[in-house]
């Protein structure tokens, strides 16, 4: 695996974009932006950056919805080797993450294309920017999403991660923006989709309707989204409502993807090739392999990428690793192996991944794994999602929780005996639920992850 490191590495991109000239880039509140406004609102944006004395190295939140305007001033900060907050109306702590990033400029850029600037009194003096500044190379700060703990903050170079994305790949295929540019998946899915030519196709909102409505109404070929979403989708019959002739793709991550969803997803788009995804902030997007469209195994690429298993728990080694945590530390090992705290099985060359370490509930010894306790409650009727937790218990230490969501009302005595009575019949004792509660809530995050906290 061959290292990349510092300013050399990093992608004259406006060259690579220019070439497309014409070509739609965008399709944002229904309307074809092009390479070449794309390329002119980045220059407008090195102007101001100019007016408003932002220069290389400044710790800079950019806060934006998924638009050409915010993407323009993406790529100047970019040419301009700033360090880079992106920051979505969703975003959550803002306050937290302004004082942890020790951000120093934050720039507003309105999808109307307004602009603002502001200072905000802090220096940014942490040693990992100060690695980046010598480097000369553009920087990246991403937040993780905090579902069962604190936000930690990673810093990349960004000049790693524009170094995967080589003219060409996905050449001109329109691409639903489903992750934020907050997301390593959203950043991922804007530098590859812009660097092949292709279109960026937003959504005001990310539902099940305006998800597949844009599908239709823009000729989506690839959707890169959660299972939750599409769990979301298939209950709500979206993807019935709205034609899907030109859906290719739909690439699945960040969690794990219930079997039953999988398989419900498969009936209903069986002409979509379905693919799992995986990727971390810490790490970047890795190139996988789904060994079938029903499978939930896949296998790792080693394209700037190499992984191991130890105990269980997935170790990855990347070129386009973070230079660390702002907030904590980072577990790496002697060799650059990150730990992801992911546990997983192995067949072969393929492996499945179970659920994070700190998910296991230990219920008197015994391992359970919650995703697999929701695969079975899911197939339960008139359940239409789950979340399974640990309850503290004086006796075994912790006994199965799980919470549901009902596709339409139900006594809940009478849900408890029917998700129980199943759930015998197909696990151990020590996973059938021993606790259950029937919320009325969602279950996810903004990001469409389960949330566990």
């Amino acid at each position: 695996m061959n290292a990349v490191t510092g300013a050399d590495m990093a992608v004259p991109l406006r060259k690579t974009l220019r070439e497309y000239a014409d070509r739609p880039a965008f399709v944002y509140a229904g309307q074809q932006h092009t390479y070449r406004e794309l390329l002119s609102m980045a220059d407008e944006w090195t102007a101001y950056l100019d007016a408003e004395s932002v220069g290389a190295g400044a710790v800079t939140m950019l806060e934006g919805v998924s638009s050409p305007h915010t993407c323009a001033a993406l790529l100047a900060l970019i040419e301009r080797q700033a360090i880079i907050v992106p920051r979505t109306p969703s975003s959550v702590a803002a306050d937290a993450e302004l004082t942890i990033a020790e951000v120093e400029v934050v720039l507003g850029a309105a999808g109307s294309g307004r602009r603002t600037c502001r200072r905000t009194g802090q220096s940014a003096r942490n040693e990992l920017y100060a690695r980046l500044r010598a480097a000369g190379s553009p920087g990246l700060v991403l937040f993780s999403s905090g579902t069962t703990g604190r936000s930690k903050a990673s810093v990349l170079d960004f000049a790693k991660l524009l170094a995967r994305h080589r003219p060409g790949a996905a050449e001109g295929r329109r691409v639903l923006q489903f992750p934020h540019f907050d997301h390593i998946g959203g950043i991922n899915t804007l530098l590859r989709t812009l660097a092949g030519g292709g279109t960026v196709v937003t959504v005001p909102e990310r539902t099940p309707d305006t998800v597949f409505g844009a599908i239709a109404a823009h000729g989506v070929q690839v959707l890169p989204t959660t299972p939750t979403f599409l769990k979301m989708a298939l209950l709500t019959g979206a993807d019935r409502r709205y034609p899907t002739d030109t859906l290719e793709l739909i690439t699945y991550g960040a969690e794990p993807m219930p079997q039953h969803t999988l398989e419900l997803l498969r009936a209903a788009l069986p002409a979509v090739r379905l693919k799992q995804i995986y990727g971390l902030s810490e790490l970047g997007i890795l190139p996988t392999k789904s060994r079938a469209d029903g499978s939930r195994w896949m296998k790792l690429g080693t394209a700037g990428f190499a992984h191991r298993i130890v105990d269980g728990i997935l170790w990855i080694k990347s070129d386009t690793a973070m230079l660390g945590y702002l907030n904590a530390s980072a577990e790496f090992d002697d060799e650059g192996y990150f730990n992801t705290q992911d546990m997983v099985e192995i067949d072969g060359e393929y492996i499945r991944i179970l659920g994070r370490r700190s998910e296991i509930i230990n219920v008197g010894g015994e391992k359970v794994y919650p995703s697999e306790v929701e695969n079975v409650v899911l197939e339960v009727p008139n359940v239409c999602d789950v979340t399974v937790t640990g309850h503290p218990s004086p006796i075994l230490g912790m006994v199965v929780k799980a919470t549901v969501r009902l596709e339409r009302d139900e006594d809940e005595h009478s849900v408890r005996l029917r998700v129980r009575e199943h759930c015998r019949n197909r696990l151990a004792a020590f996973k059938v639920p021993a606790l259950m509660h029937v919320s009325h809530e969602p279950m996810h995050t903004a990001r469409f992850k389960k949330a566990r906290g």
